[in-house]
């Protein structure tokens, strides 16, 4: 009897290793047996068993060898439209309906329509109600969309954060949405090289008629490829500080802060983590006053003293 259950278990484990192997070749392309084994952390062996399993089942996929080889599904073959349960699709719909509080767009309203009535009756017991991240014009959002859509160069002037306007002339990949804020991920034909830029940044933004000039990879793919910063290893500097009374509340749900330690005399030790380039959390660690103090690292902590002295020097010439 034991037999028999554990058999069934692995039986249905590999069900869905299958289910999901079908699922990463569509979503990656052609892909290494290698790369294949890592990723379901399995043997080599095992996943050619299994592409083996696929192809007995009617699943075209084709085989490559050499250097670049790998398995590929062929382009035209398409997932039954049963792919998910009614649970599955209410995620789906309240991810989409999220996106619907961000953007006006009716495309997002029309698959959201169609969702709704395959998940009828199922509730995830979640909402998601983005619609803080609308920022500045949301035509520019609009805009951008329509330029990553129909592969069209995009021209615009940018002011970085040494304060420097330049005119850009990119090809725009998707805009993202990271650290609070939005950013747009653009080929940068003069550098020849992925750029992000901030939305609110960007004015006299212009579609041109220019198509693109390359063939680029997925916005998902870029970003893997591209420096650490963007995938969050680097990005980020963790500080550590000492809060009282209500600044323990305000730099926990503005800033995220996390509660190290409570100290006798009640105030808090917490710890952040915040982009340096930005510079919205000096204002809100700055507006708590002396109930805020730095303890570490303490280029962070020289950099609140120095605006500090900055806002104290303008008022002193008054």
């Amino acid at each position: 009897m034991v037999s028999f259950l554990l058999d069934k278990k692995d039986l249905m484990m590999k069900k869905d290793r299958l289910y999901a192997l079908t699922l990463y070749l569509l979503n990656h392309g052609k892909t290494s047996a290698s790369e294949l084994a890592k990723h379901f952390e399995v043997s080599v062996r095992t996943i050619q068993r299994d592409i083996d399993a696929l192809c007995q089942a009617g699943i075209p996929i084709c085989a490559f060898t050499g250097t670049n080889g790998g398995y590929e599904i062929l382009s035209d073959f398409k997932m039954n439209n049963q792919f998910a349960s009614k649970d599955e699709y209410a995620y789906i719909a309240t991810a989409i309906n999220g996106l619907k509080t961000v953007t006006n767009n009716p495309v997002a309203d029309d698959i959201y329509e169609k969702i709704t009535a395959i998940s009828k009756n199922s509730n995830i017991g979640m909402i998601l109600d983005f619609s803080a991240l609308r920022e500045g014009d949301e035509k520019l959002l609009q805009t951008l969309q329509s330029a990553v859509k129909n592969k069209k160069v995009v021209r615009f002037t940018y002011t970085n954060n040494a304060g420097e306007t330049r005119e850009h002339c990119v090809e725009p990949i998707a805009v993202i949405y990271k650290w609070y804020a939005w950013y747009m991920l653009a080929y940068n034909t003069a550098k020849q090289d992925y750029r992000t830029y901030k939305l609110v940044r960007m004015e006299d933004v212009c579609i041109t008629e220019d198509e693109f000039s390359n063939e680029h990879k997925s916005a998902q793919d870029i970003l893997n490829d591209c420096d650490d910063s963007y995938q969050g290893k680097d990005i980020s500097t963790r500080v550590r500080m000492r809060c009282c009374g209500n600044a323990i509340h305000r730099i926990k749900e503005y800033l995220n802060g996390q509660l190290i330690e409570t100290c006798d005399d009640g105030s808090a030790i917490m710890e952040i983590h915040i982009v340096e380039k930005e510079q919205w959390w000096i204002g809100v660690v700055l507006s708590q006053g002396k109930d805020v103090e730095i303890i570490e690292p303490e280029h962070i902590k020289e950099r609140i003293i120095n605006s500090a002295k900055d806002i104290l020097f303008l008022y002193d010439k008054l």
